[in-house]
């Protein structure tokens, strides 16, 4: 996990070295630029996870003719890597050169052989080449100044606070997609559309149970410390259960107010799996004095992404005493059916339909949230059930599985999830109400005092007249907002980037 960044169409080295610098906390571990005549700028902030003593960036072929620079984790890197070690020769075990090799021999093929979250950066002599990975797990941003003219310049960035100030018109880079300076965009993968299959329900369990031990197992792999967040609810619990069973030892992490019902509800966890277990409970007051640096951080105002990041915050300052690397359960209330709004659809075709897009629009709430709390504190989340394979299965289990009516009429969300992993945890724990991280925590219970105080000197109708683009829902949200705008610079370029989580309740 680290921080990228560049210039194309230009040499102007200050730009990528105080774009590398606005991202440090990505990669404390290392440094590096690389000019590439007078075509561009590479720039790298190196957080070491595999091979820390040789995996320095930018990283170079044999012939020093080809440059990568990347950030993220790729899973299959030793398979593919023992198809390259004839024709190539390995300085490192770092993943990031495997990448490298593998786009000397493939080229534009390189993206759909990765099996990993990633975003990357290759100059081969004279061309520019950019990926991200499959569902957006990892950030990439990109603008580009005097668009269509002979001074064309593109940058790009990890964060949006480092690419803000060089850039006027910053967009996202799409999930699953790669950009090449001769051959412009191209969509390399998404997310499946199968049609369900009608299988025994046992089946479908036995589906889910095998993809997701393997999904975990495959994020395991780490030459740091490894442990993973246990929020009490479902999803953290499983992927703590199933990491557990691999590792003669794993940390795991919980936070919220005093009393809150998550931190009960972890603490059980880790005793039934016989973890080693941290907690946290944090104050009114330090939730208000951390909020300008969670926004700041967060690159968001969103009223649900904030509550969210509050506690995941938290919890990944208390994890990196410890770890470098932690286990997630995002993805599966997008898979299985687990938020409330998904109750209110009652056709099978259309909710399956929803809970594809939803997967869609991950990239810019959900993980974007994981991705910027963690690196604030220099640890690389993984997230299992984003697996490819995870998301491809999940297509073909039919809806009603998924959200499933029980002997008393009251439909469960992420029914098929819980049977499949029913015998790893307390029965209370697998088949405990939804929550959301923010809600179980206690987090939404204190915001209402701190809020009241804090945006009393805001009145939320006149503010929200003022930014009407932005769709400020609450007094709230406008504090949020507010936060924001005299967090950055420019922060226009900021705003027009921000993912809206409310809008997956609207369309659905």
């Amino acid at each position: 996990m680290c921080g990228i960044a560049g210039v194309w169409g230009g040499t102007d080295k200050t730009s990528v070295e105080d774009m590398i610098g606005k991202q440090a906390h990505r990669g404390p571990d290392g440094r590096g630029v690389h000019v590439q005549d007078n075509r561009g700028v590479l720039g790298h902030v190196r957080l070491s996870i595999i091979d820390p003593a040789r995996g320095n960036q930018p990283m170079y072929n044999e012939g020093r003719s080809t440059i990568i620079i990347a950030n993220g984790q790729v899973y299959n890197h030793a398979k593919l890597r023992r198809r390259l070690i004839g024709p190539h020769q390995f300085t490192s075990t770092s993943d990031s050169e495997t990448i490298l090799h593998l786009f000397e021999e493939q080229g534009l093929g390189t993206t759909g052989q990765l099996d990993g979250m990633f975003a990357f950066a290759v100059i081969e002599e004279d061309e520019l080449f950019l990926a991200r990975d499959p569902i957006g797990i990892k950030p990439l941003y990109y603008g580009i100044e005097n668009e269509g003219s002979a001074e064309q310049t593109l940058y790009f960035a990890s964060e949006l606070k480092a690419i803000s100030r060089w850039v006027d018109n910053v967009r996202e880079f799409p999930a699953g997609t790669y950009y090449h300076s001769r051959n412009g965009f191209r969509t390399y993968y998404t997310v499946p559309d199968n049609i369900p299959r009608a299988m025994p329900v046992e089946v479908h369990a036995q589906n889910v149970r095998h993809t997701l031990e393997e999904a975990v197992t495959k994020r395991l792999m780490s030459d740091v410390p490894l442990g993973a967040f246990l929020s009490g609810g479902l999803d953290s619990s499983v992927i703590a259960a199933i990491a557990r069973r691999h590792k003669d030892e794993l940390h795991t992490f919980a936070v919220g107010v005093e009393g809150s019902r998550d931190v009960e509800a972890a603490r059980r966890v880790a005793k039934h799996i016989d973890s080693v277990h941290h907690e946290y409970a944090y104050s009114i007051d330090e939730v208000l004095e951390k909020l300008p640096e969670i926004i700041y951080y967060l690159e968001s105002f969103d009223q649900d992404l904030v509550r969210s990041a509050i506690p995941t915050y938290f919890c990944a300052r208390m994890a990196a005493d410890y770890v470098k690397v932690i286990l997630t359960g995002e993805g599966a209330d997008e898979l299985f059916a687990g938020y409330t709004y998904y109750k209110d659809i009652h056709d099978p075709d259309a909710l399956h339909k929803e809970l594809r897009r939803s997967v869609n629009s991950l990239h810019n709430v959900n993980l974007q949230r994981v991705d910027r709390m963690t690196m604030r504190h220099s640890i690389e989340g993984r997230v299992p059930f984003l697996d490819t394979q995870m998301v491809e299965m999940a297509q073909t289990i039919p809806a009603d599985l998924k959200l499933r009516a029980n002997g008393n009429g009251k439909r469960v969300e992420k029914w098929i999830l819980r049977k499949a992993v029913e015998d790893l945890l307390p029965h209370d724990i697998v088949w405990r109400n939804k929550e959301q991280f923010d809600e179980g925590s206690g987090t939404v219970d204190m915001l209402q005092e701190i809020i009241e105080t804090a945006a009393a000197s805001i009145d939320p109708v006149e503010y929200a007249a003022r930014y009407p683009q932005d769709r400020l829902r609450s007094a709230e949200e406008c504090y949020y907002h507010k936060l924001l705008v005299e967090a950055y610079e420019k922060p226009e370029v900021v705003l027009r980037n921000v993912g809206r989580w409310h809008d997956r309740e609207e369309k659905g």
